[in-house]
């Protein structure tokens, strides 16, 4: 499908969510939305997240920093630290609350899990990665999540990435895909607990982002 540019979209609550002819199926429960977001509205609405709830390198239970750096915004944000990976209703570095979700990212988050088959999507947390180059995500499952029936939705803004996908087990070789500035990936059914991992981030420059790339993933973490 070929790229446009983003531009707001017009309903009740205005999403940030481009005009598309629909996603791109990669696997069972895995489409690929090209082209789809108003990268810049995204990227002014990191700022403002980032300016209550700044980037920070968390620490893995091992003891070992992060490469990527995190922010979160939502009821929950997910945290790293010697107690191991959970949820939390407070920002560790501030002692408050989340800032919360945009409410246009929630609007795009819904017609993006509804049009690949997740109808009635609402997150209550939103994980915020910042890649600088040479940053990646090793394999995992996401897992902290008390409510798995619900899809993960995932934006890319910024540098280009390579994402790849396993299944249930790290074993095999990896399909992967390349996701450009704009792009949106949503995941859930049987592939919602697949491994899945981001290679390092090439070197670059984005005209908005600089040389990073920013990962949005909102997530159902707790029971409804």
């Amino acid at each position: 499908m070929p790229r446009r540019p983003g531009r707001y979209a017009s309903s009740s609550v205005a999403g940030l969510f481009a005009d598309a002819a629909g996603g791109e199926a990669l696997a069972s429960g895995i489409h690929l939305w090209r082209g789809v977001l108003d990268e810049r509205a995204y990227l002014d609405g990191i700022a403002v997240i980032a300016a209550a709830a700044p980037f920070r390198s968390m620490m893995t239970p091992g003891g070992r920093p992060m490469s990527v750096a995190m922010s979160n915004c939502g009821a929950l944000g997910w945290i790293s630290d010697a107690a191991g990976y959970r949820y939390s209703t407070l920002d560790p570095a501030s002692g408050r609350p989340w800032p919360a979700i945009p409410e246009a990212w929630l609007a795009d988050a819904a017609r993006l899990a509804t049009g690949s088959g997740y109808p009635d999507f609402r997150p209550d947390a939103c994980l915020i990665n910042r890649y600088a180059v040479g940053a990646r995500m090793t394999a995992h499952q996401d897992r902290n999540e008390a409510d798995f029936s619900q899809p993960i939705v995932s934006l890319s803004l910024g540098l280009p990435a390579t994402f790849a996908f396993h299944g249930p087990s790290r074993t095999g070789r990896a399909t992967t895909v390349e996701l450009a500035s704009g792009d949106a990936l949503v995941w859930g059914g049987e592939a919602r607990l697949f491994y899945h991992a981001v290679r390092p981030v090439r070197a670059g420059s984005h005209p908005l982002a600089g040389a990073f790339r920013y990962n949005i993933t909102m997530r159902r973490a707790a029971h409804q």
